[in-house]
């Protein structure tokens, strides 16, 4: 293990207490660092966690909405979030996202959207949004900001893949500078700090910062890593020393590589366009998200196959794209290897094995009927059916094509026809689905029958 990841890994890994900190902060250092963070990012207070974003989002939705309360909440969340209602107990309002029929993809609902919400359920304790989504595109934060703030209450964004946002106005608009009040990053996806680092950052006096610290005590680990917390104080002092020069590389660097691709018979690169057609208030330049279809092939095909063919592995995958993250870290070689890449998989296109069309649901199609309350389904007597005999039945699982981990069915809603023929073929393409109890979706487990 020592030649593997190094002795300087176990000489780092030090326990947090009798000189560096302790669970009460004595020595200040983490403290310390947190306010450094807030500093330079713009906001009022951040607090740094050991768990992840997934374990973040359930802290900060458990912040403002407690068991039985109501919160908005956009569909096309990762199944972090349907978690998190699951064990928070809170009654989810669903915000359906903006559809992108041509492209099959969801993107943030928009502010219109939510007002009609709220509207409709005056006694919801706030909004919690997604953006940028896995595949980049970003919502009118500042919108929906001013109209929860017109109905009084706080907007928190699931902002885990913008935690480079706040180092550049090229980028899409940082959730703290548009006005959202609780803004959660996880740090290791387009920063430079390692796997679990997550930050929550706080402004305006909607969202307690005691009850935010004492969720995040309820539910993270007493046993915090010095490995996450130094490298998420060093990512941001590597931001403020020189995080302007390093995105306006990258920034550089993704623009090149989206030109080429676009030369590339059989690639789309998405950009600009789904903007100006209506579908995304801004798109992140560095996430690149590449439609395959025109080479006869899915996005999983494409990725195995960069993978076992030429060692390059993208950041996600479905049955129409892949998407590659432009990061500061990247050289002049990595770009090299991944154009060399995708110029070898439009040579080879051909070459790959058809296999089963996914059956891509039409819009709305997967805007299942809420019968039952997540937490109420999840842990209610069950009973596993048939897959022929489960439509019209209340899930008690999460159904979760992965990537990209949104649950095309949640616990309390009702299985329709189109959800099981959409999860089925993607079953027999080859999509994996990790989280039902039965992976092959030949069954479900549903809520039993009195």
């Amino acid at each position: 293990m020592a030649d593997v990841v190094g002795l300087d890994v176990f000489r780092s890994d030090v326990l947090a207490l009798n000189g560096l900190d302790d669970r009460r902060q004595s020595q200040g250092v983490l403290s310390q660092a947190q306010e450094l963070m807030a500093d330079a990012v713009g906001a009022e207070q951040a607090f740094f966690s050991t768990c992840g974003s997934s374990l973040s989002v359930k802290t900060a939705m458990l912040a403002v909405a407690g068991p039985g309360e109501k919160l908005l909440l956009s569909r096309n969340a990762h199944k972090s979030v349907i978690a998190a209602v699951i064990v928070n107990g809170v009654q989810p309002i669903w915000v359906h996202p903006t559809f992108d029929a041509e492209r099959h993809l969801a993107h943030p609902p928009e502010p219109d959207d939510v007002r009609r919400c709220l509207q409709e359920h005056p006694d919801a304790k706030g909004m919690l949004l997604i953006t940028p989504t896995e595949w980049g595109t970003c919502a009118d934060v500042r919108g929906v900001a001013r109209v929860c703030h017109e109905f009084g209450v706080p907007l928190i964004l699931d902002e885990a893949w913008g935690a480079h946002l706040p180092f550049h106005s090229a980028l899409p608009p940082w959730g703290m500078d548009a006005e959202a009040d609780l803004v959660v990053t996880s740090v290791h996806k387009m920063g430079g700090a390692i796997e679990q680092s997550s930050v929550f950052h706080l402004q305006y006096d909607r969202v307690s910062p005691e009850a935010l610290k004492q969720r995040e005590d309820l539910l993270g680990t007493t046993s915090a890593s010095s490995l996450v917390y130094a490298t998420l104080d060093g990512w941001r002092r590597q931001m403020v020393e020189q995080g302007h020069g390093l995105l306006d590389t990258a920034l550089a660097r993704a623009l090149r590589i989206r030109s080429a691709v676009e030369d590339l018979p059989g690639l789309r690169p998405m950009g600009q366009e789904v903007i100006d057609q209506g579908f995304a208030a801004s798109y992140d330049p560095l996430k690149l998200v590449i439609d395959v279809r025109e080479l006869g092939i899915t996005g999983m095909q494409a990725c195995e196959w960069l993978r076992a063919n030429r060692h390059v592995d993208v950041g996600g995958s479905d049955s129409c794209r892949i998407s590659a993250s432009i990061t500061h870290a990247d050289d002049d070689e990595a770009e090299k290897i991944l154009l060399d890449a995708l110029r070898s998989l439009v040579d080879n296109a051909g070459s790959i094995e058809k296999q089963p069309p996914v059956h891509l649901p039409a819009p709305g199609t997967l805007e299942l009927e809420q019968a039952m309350l997540p937490r109420d389904a999840f842990l209610a007597p069950v009973e596993h059916v048939p897959a022929e005999r489960a439509a019209g039945r209340i899930a008690a699982e999460m159904i979760s094509p992965y990537p990209p981990g949104v649950p095309a069915v949640a616990p309390g809603e009702i299985i329709t026809e189109a959800a099981l023929d959409y999860l089925r073929s993607g079953v027999e393409h080859g999509v994996p689905i990790p989280d039902a109890a039965d992976p092959s979706v030949k069954t479900l487990r549903v809520v039993a029958r009195d």
